[in-house]
């Protein structure tokens, strides 16, 4: 990582704590963080290393901050450091595992078409989020709870047995104490893959629960019932985390829906006997045109542009 970048970040971020911005200044913020996704991370990080603070002893605390700066120039680099020290001190002394229950924290995080973010959470824990997506988190004793709204997160939990992390999506609940998984959020159903450890998927009824571990997934229809686990490839379906989208004898249904996450209108199949369709590849998920370009190419299908500007795979 550029250290121009990290900079940067800590001088957005310094500049947000000491005061509210101008409508110009907000402005060039926002376009600071879009230009590249190494920005928007180095910011998440700030944010995630500087919550921590609210976790330490007031004493403690301004003793990390009276640290001399003899330069205001420095001060960025001096609050970044500050910052980390935090959270170098929290893990010292057993932030998250017990000595004094560690108060609450609440963030959402979203993202725009197109986007994927990571965030570093308090504990350690790492959110990936895919285009579209929305996350609230909240941290209480006892429970590190998120809730993936809308769209798909990759999680990576820190291990911790007294504070368990759920993700609620949709009818169904993920509960793990340190894992990496995938839980993709449709209107028709919360999808839950597993790539390493173990987690807990459960429905409505609170009898129903099944046992993930890695390699396998399940999912969960909208009337709260979960399906019996079944091997999945986790490295296929978490690929959108290096921009690619990976189709395995996938349905043109299955294509339009995951397709659609990444165009300003959506792509639609015209019968059931098109969406039924099977497609091998493998696309940048950046370039979705160039997927529709090469559809009639590899099936005997067409594509019509529909009066609302989305557009419909038809048999040709």
């Amino acid at each position: 990582m550029d250290t121009r970048v990290r900079d940067e970040a800590a001088q957005w971020f310094v500049r947000l704590q000491d005061g509210q911005l101008s409508a110009e200044e907000r402005q060039c913020f926002d376009a600071w963080r879009a230009e590249q996704p190494e920005h928007q991370y180095e910011f998440d990080v700030l944010q995630g290393l500087w919550s921590a603070t609210d976790l330490l002893p007031k004493a403690r605390l301004q003793a990390l901050c009276e640290a001399p700066a003899e330069h205001s120039k420095r001060r960025a680099v001096l609050r970044y450091a500050v910052a980390a020290s935090v959270v170098a001190v929290a893990v010292g002394v057993g932030l998250f595992s017990g000595l004094g229950q560690p108060k609450s924290y609440s963030a959402e995080f979203s993202t725009r078409l197109g986007e994927h973010r990571q965030v570093a959470l308090p504990d350690g824990s790492v959110m990936d989020l895919n285009s579209r997506s929305v996350v609230a988190v909240h941290y209480e004793k006892g429970r590190r709870g998120v809730e993936l709204k809308q769209g798909e997160a990759m999680f990576s939990v820190e291990h911790d047995a007294s504070r368990p992390f759920v993700v609620a999506a949709g009818a169904g609940q993920v509960t793990v104490t340190g894992t990496r998984f995938d839980v993709r959020r449709d209107a028709d159903q919360t999808r839950v893959a597993v790539e390493a450890g173990t987690v807990k998927v459960q429905g409505r009824l609170l009898d129903q629960t099944v046992t993930l571990t890695a390699g396998r997934g399940t999912h969960v229809d909208t009337q709260g019932q979960v399906a019996a686990a079944y091997a999945v490839n986790a490295e296929e379906l978490t690929a959108w985390r290096t921009g690619k989208l990976v189709f395995n004898n996938a349905t043109l249904g299955d294509v339009a829906r995951e397709v659609s996450r990444y165009r300003e209108q959506p792509l639609r199949v015209s019968t059931t006997a098109v969406g039924n369709l099977r497609l091998t590849s493998v696309f940048k998920s950046n370039d979705t045109d160039a997927l529709l370009k090469a559809l009639p190419h590899i099936l005997p299908v067409a594509l019509r542009t529909l009066p609302d500007g989305s557009q419909e795979i038809i048999s040709r």
